[in-house]
């Protein structure tokens, strides 16, 4: 394989700069030719495709976002869009791609794989709810961000000795917020894979203003179903202690990656443009315990993420 394409799909997270530099100088160490596609599967569809080389790619791996933009593309899953993709693809002669992306971003590389284009996926998202891999690009960085806002809230919570409902990004995957809130010391993490017991939640307030606790702080994760606010409004009912609600945003996409993150992203794309250069079929590439890996992309996403729940047992005990 002498010529490849790399994109980044979906949301940004910390560290798919990492994963870029690295897919190309790889590659050029490889004497391979690299071509960036912008706005991922959008720009694909666009033709917005250009050659990258060594200086492409020079002080961005402390750099958050992705210089190769993304988007979502609601075009691709159209059977024109998708035809329009793999005429790009033929057009700029690419015999492979590096996808950096999510569930969604790899699932699009699924696609492309059964129309014949050997796809790396590489997880790239902050939510950690890809199955197959222990961690991915940008999860390190986000559950920092978060523990800063920890500190931060921690400070104004017990000058106003109050109770503070702390939400955090994931979509349906509660990993930030239970790492977060177990390295934060939160009193109760809220994730969508176990339900909310608002009684020993109240109780747990309650008892901590006893002993003379000054705050509290929940952290609760997007994907829960009862949502933040209303949350509050319980407790502050059910408790007699003022309860505010923090919505982190989008803040905790942005920001220099950890070096952790940076390590994995290196890691992992240095791993794909290896694949491509022998001409291996699909796959995905990720971590396990300190292991770098690669798998069938099909069985990847086959594999369903399971909450490690112990985890929520430690943080109530240490809390």
């Amino acid at each position: 394989m002498k010529r490849i394409g790399v994109l980044t799909s979906g949301g940004d997270a910390p560290g798919m700069n990492a994963a870029i530099r690295a897919v190309v100088r790889t590659a050029i160490s490889e004497d391979m030719e690299v071509f960036g596609i912008e706005r991922g599967y959008e720009g694909l569809i666009n033709g917005e495709i250009r050659k990258m080389g060594m200086s492409s790619v020079g002080d961005i791996i402390h750099r958050g976002g992705t210089i190769l933009k993304t988007a979502r593309s609601e075009r691709f899953i159209t059977p024109e869009g998708f035809q329009r993709a793999l005429d790009m693809i033929e057009n700029f002669g690419l015999e492979g791609l590096v996808v950096v992306g999510g569930d969604g971003s790899l699932t699009g590389g699924l696609e492309l794989t059964r129309a014949g284009v050997p796809v790396m996926g590489l997880p790239g998202t902050i939510d950690n709810d890809l199955a197959y891999t222990d961690f991915t690009i940008g999860f390190d960085t986000t559950v920092n961000t978060v523990l800063s806002a920890i500190g931060n809230i921690r400070d104004t919570s017990s000058s106003h000795e109050r109770t503070t409902v702390l939400e955090v990004m994931g979509r349906n995957c509660g990993d930030i917020a239970l790492y977060a809130g177990l390295a934060g010391g939160a009193e109760t993490v809220l994730i969508p894979e176990v339900e909310a017991d608002l009684s020993s939640i109240c109780r747990k307030i309650i008892i901590g203003k006893n002993r003379g606790k000054v705050h509290s702080l929940i952290l609760h994760a997007e994907g829960v179903k009862m949502s933040s606010r209303e949350l509050a409004r319980i407790l502050e009912e059910r408790t007699g202690v003022e309860t505010k609600v923090v919505v982190l945003g989008y803040i905790q996409r942005g920001g220099s990656p950890t070096a952790r993150d940076r390590m994995l992203a290196s890691q992992v794309g240095y791993r794909a443009v290896k694949l491509l250069k022998e001409d291996s079929s699909s796959r995905a590439i990720g971590i396990r315990g300190n292991e770098i890996f690669d798998m069938d992309l099909e069985e990847a996403l086959k594999m369903q993420r399971i909450a490690d729940t112990s985890l929520i047992r430690l943080a109530e005990i240490l809390a």
